[in-house]
């Protein structure tokens, strides 16, 4: 399964997402993550992220920030916004006859009752980021194995 995670700067949800699903998945997995904006490319992750995954036993520190671009739709097999903005702006960027489904992180943990995974950038709560990651990380790859 290749899974691209998709948020705002590739600084936070995403890269968090991309780590926690690294440890739950396996081997045959290929998992990245991307932001829409630019502003960070080549940066890593936001510090408090960093130390809100380490405190759970996630290693972010090597990941570095990228920008999704148009090849991501033929490289994933299944991208994943943090919220519907991401979600809106991936699907801009579709070309025409890709079919790679793009949805919200979310839509994978219903019983949450939660759609988007709000940016602990901009909330400072990056303990509510990692549970709702976590919850959906873990569906998703219970969907996923068989």
């Amino acid at each position: 399964m290749r899974v691209l995670f998709v948020c705002l700067g590739n600084i936070c949800r995403s890269p968090t997402a991309e780590a926690v699903l690294r440890a739950k998945a396996g081997r045959d997995w290929s998992i990245d993550s991307a932001g829409t904006g630019d502003w960070h490319i080549g940066k890593p992750p936001y510090g408090p992220a960093i130390e809100a995954g380490a405190a759970r036993g996630y290693d972010l520190s090597p990941l570095r920030a990228r920008q999704f671009n148009t090849d991501d739709f033929t490289v994933f097999e299944l991208i994943l916004a943090m919220d519907r903005q991401n979600l809106a702006d991936i699907e801009t960027l579709r070309p025409p006859g890709a079919a790679t489904p793009a949805r919200l992180l979310l839509d994978h943990a219903p019983a949450l009752g939660r759609q988007e995974v709000p940016d602990p950038y901009f909330t400072g709560d990056f303990e509510e980021a990692l549970d709702l990651i976590e919850a959906a990380c873990s569906e998703l790859v219970h969907a996923h194995s068989s």
